[in-house]
């Protein structure tokens, strides 16, 4: 696949009503990685659009409508928190998903926390690679329960 594809889930096509399933960017460099969630996602009856990388990201981000975000921290051509902080400002009312396993590659060193500062600037859940397919879900449900579209904050308020 050339660096910076996207992917729209073939499995799209052949489900009847997938309009009515809940949309998930997915942008990370790593294929295998990407695959995996794609998958998982798909089995949980989501639709997904794969991003291979940043700029990939951004352009699926212009032409199509998202229901959740999951972004990668750090990736080729985007400095660090970079790519956080612009998927935030491109969607603010699209919840966000920062994943990151080069925070803790040696957890000898001291390392910044770089999970706390992507909450800082505007993710709504962080993950650890690797996560776990349930940890996954558990971010995921998380986030879409709490960023209702604005017929369902009345209900929620009152429950809450």
């Amino acid at each position: 696949m050339p660096h910076g594809s996207i992917i729209e889930s073939p499995k799209r096509e052949a489900q009847t009503g997938t309009e009515d399933l809940r949309h998930i960017l997915v942008v990370d460099d790593d294929p295998m990685v990407c695959m995996a969630i794609e998958v998982y996602l798909q089995r949980n009856n989501f639709r997904v659009t794969i991003a291979e990388g940043g700029e990939a990201g951004l352009r699926a981000l212009e032409h199509e409508q998202f229901d959740l975000m999951i972004i990668d921290i750090f990736m080729p051509h985007m400095r660090g928190f970079e790519s956080i902080r612009i998927f935030h400002e491109r969607a603010p009312a699209v919840p966000l998903i920062a994943m990151s396993g080069y925070a803790f590659a040696d957890l000898n060193s001291p390392a910044p926390d770089f999970l706390r500062m992507a909450l800082e600037l505007g993710a709504a859940r962080c993950l650890r690679k690797p996560f776990t397919p349930h940890a996954l879900l558990a971010a995921i449900n998380d986030c879409l329960a709490e960023h209702r579209p604005d017929g369902d904050l009345a209900s929620a308020a009152r429950l809450g």
